[in-house]
């Protein structure tokens, strides 16, 4: 055979060679062509208090739903000491920049002091989602940021407890409100929410303090309240932790029967005291489901190649008065 014929033969060979290689591979599901390419989205959950038995339910429910969908995506959760450590939940964000996360979902501690660095990750191409505490809508404004707040309406829940306290008191009734940390969105609302219902119902607002979402400072709180204010004759808790001080205040006080006690939260803690009149009302905001609804909302934003400026502002979602 010839130089030229041997030449062309070869050429035969790895031409029939490559289309036998083609013709496997397009055999082959497209499922699994991409299977080995294919990059599930990181979503962290970065939340307050893992001391606050809501914030460990919130996070117990994300942690369930990722395992039920781990092919899905793949979930990091932070958590911070307590509700004021506002300087840790920054450098928790600045670490999940630094991981390239695909998306960030958030409770802020401080409803305008996370705004810059939140702002460093959107920078950064990350799709960020707040929860539970509403970021200031000024300080994103000013930073040209839109961030879509999924969650309850902190107001309208507080209402709601408020309303059904008022149901019990009569016009003229002094009570106390114990207010979150003075700086967050939802301890304004809640408060607001508190505030609106009481003037509804005629009853006097005699005191107003914060207790930073916390039973030690609820309870300090609810002392001071109750010795200053002998009349007094409810205390409205921003949280059902706080509401926990109160009632050991209350029974601390010798005003056990005397004094109501509502909270907010609808925490596993709340219920006995519920069931046996120490509190006499909280809101279900239903912290297993919050953090879900805003991955939700994260892994949609991914999948459809959403910008952070092109997604909803608001996304509410459910809250209800529980009694006994």
């Amino acid at each position: 055979m010839t130089r030229k014929a041997n030449l062309a033969r070869r050429r035969v060979l790895a031409a029939t060679a490559a289309t036998a290689v083609a013709a496997a591979f397009s055999l082959l599901p497209v499922s699994s062509a991409f299977a080995q390419t294919a990059k599930k989205p990181v979503v962290a959950l970065v939340m307050k208090s893992l001391a606050n038995e809501f914030f460990l339910t919130m996070e117990t429910g994300a942690k369930d739903y990722q395992a039920h969908n781990a092919s899905k995506f793949t979930l990091i959760s932070n958590g911070i000491k307590d509700e004021t450590d506002t300087a840790n939940q920054i450098r928790i964000v600045e670490q999940m920049i630094v991981s390239k996360v695909d998306a960030l979902v958030i409770a802020p501690a401080d409803s305008k002091a996370l705004v810059p660095v939140i702002k460093k990750a959107v920078d950064a191409g990350i799709i960020v989602v707040n929860i539970d505490n509403q970021l200031d809508p000024d300080v994103l404004k000013s930073k040209d940021l839109n961030v879509p707040f999924v969650g309850p309406d902190n107001a309208k829940g507080a209402k709601l407890v408020g309303d059904y306290l008022a149901k019990k008191l009569k016009a003229g009734d002094e009570v106390g409100i114990i207010e979150g940390v003075s700086t967050t969105t939802n301890a304004q609302q809640r408060t607001a929410g508190f505030k609106q219902a009481m003037q509804a119902g005629g009853m006097k607002v005699v005191a107003l303090q914060s207790g930073d979402w916390e039973i030690d400072k609820g309870n300090a709180v609810a002392s001071q309240i109750l010795n200053a204010n002998p009349n007094i004759k409810a205390l409205l808790c921003g949280n059902d932790n706080m509401a926990l001080g109160a009632v050991a205040a209350v029974r601390a006080a010798g005003k056990a029967g005397k004094v109501q006690v509502v909270g907010y939260d609808n925490i596993n803690a709340i219920k006995p005291m519920l069931a046996d009149g120490r509190v006499l009302a909280t809101a279900d905001q239903y912290a297993a489901k919050q953090a879900v609804f805003g991955i939700d909302t994260a892994l949609k934003a991914l999948s459809e190649h959403q910008k952070q400026s092109q997604l909803s502002s608001v996304v509410e979602t459910p809250v209800n008065l529980v009694t006994k």
